[in-house]
């Protein structure tokens, strides 16, 4: 059985397993508000097929797994003040990625390109990330004026150390093997085994044992490497954020960051640290009720102009500097909605 969503999105059945193929390369596979309807209805239908026992998510077009989400389309939206339409998209998001999260079936991406953003929102909640030698993962939303999403509150807090939070700062690109010791991914398998590896996968043998098979051991990558140091930096800007003496070593640090949206990276500082004590369902809403904020302001829609649209890469972020972004400014991002993020 062969379905297509605009053709963006290929479902197929092939032995045990329902199949999906992201199959949207020209825009790296950024993931549209149809996209998510589709995938959530038939993931919805293959969970209660007993004929389908694994579910295998998969890209077509080489160089991106997906980037992403549609920006273009956010910004669209927002420019012409449509911010329930924009909401109502990430309203059917989260749900997905919280489908996801709990599917009762195995669900195995095989990640082979850059995954991102949107891409990462319908991949690192399933059960099984396989790596492969063109993985690259990134959380880079503080660059476009955004925030960590798809459930970046609920799993970034739980990589070790502070690795999460200085992903969620940076934007730091991890590849396979960083991503596999970071628990970002499950398994490392050479790109020429993919196809191989997609056959097995829709036999009769268990997720588990075929994933076992052709595991290799992924070596330590060069940003867990440096994990000392990432934990050093996120001390430093904790103790600019109290006032304290190390305030010379956490600018160093802040310059980093310079680039990326002050208020983006006050509203992602404060997501990890409330995330490591919130399940996932309480993760999910508080990113709605930072989303439902975030879109009626400015950073997003100039990062977007900066990179996507324009791309002269000069964003202009109101406020300017970390001083600039009031604690009230960042909390008012966290506060109840009247209209709260509903989940299945």
């Amino acid at each position: 059985m062969n379905r297509a969503a605009h053709s963006d999105l290929l479902f197929e059945r092939r032995g045990t397993a329902g199949l999906v193929a992201l199959n949207r390369p020209h825009a790296l596979n950024a993931v549209t508000g149809a996209m998510v309807r589709a995938l959530a209805h038939q993931l919805a239908e293959w969970e209660v097929d007993a004929a389908v026992t694994r579910v295998i998510l998969a890209a077509n077009g080489g160089r991106a797994f997906s980037a992403g989400g549609d920006l273009r389309a956010l910004y669209d939206l927002g420019r012409a003040g449509r911010y329930d339409e924009a909401l109502k998209f990430f309203r059917e998001e989260y749900a997905l990625n919280t489908q996801i999260k709990r599917y009762r079936k195995p669900y195995v991406a095989l990640i082979d390109g850059i995954v991102m953003g949107g891409g990462v929102g319908i991949s690192v909640h399933g059960s099984h990330r396989v790596a492969g030698d063109k993985f690259v993962f990134a959380m880079p939303e503080v660059g476009i004026g955004f925030f960590p999403d798809v459930g970046g509150t609920w799993f970034l807090p739980r990589l070790p150390g502070e690795l999460g939070t200085y992903c969620a700062l940076t934007g730091e690109r991890l590849a396979a093997s960083d991503a596999v010791a970071a628990g970002v991914a499950t398994h490392r398998v050479d790109s020429g085994r993919f196809p191989e590896l997609l056959e097995a996968l829709c036999g009769a043998i268990p997720v588990d044992a075929v994933l076992a098979a052709f595991a290799q051991t992924p070596g330590e990558g060069p940003v867990m490497a440096e994990r000392g140091r990432v934990e050093d930096i996120l001390a430093g800007l904790d103790a600019t954020a109290a006032g304290g003496a190390d305030a010379a070593f956490a600018s160093a640090a802040a310059a980093l960051m310079r680039t990326k949206s002050p208020t983006s990276l006050k509203l992602a500082l404060a997501q990890m640290r409330r995330g490591r004590a919130l399940d996932f369902v309480e993760c999910m809403r508080t990113e709605f009720r930072i989303v439902s904020r975030v879109v009626h302001g400015h950073d997003v829609y100039e990062g977007i102009r900066a990179v996507i649209i324009d791309k002269d890469q000069s964003p202009r972020w109101q406020p300017s500097t970390l001083e600039g972004v009031s604690a009230p400014e960042v909390e008012r991002h966290f506060a109840p909605l009247a209209r709260e993020l509903e989940l299945p």
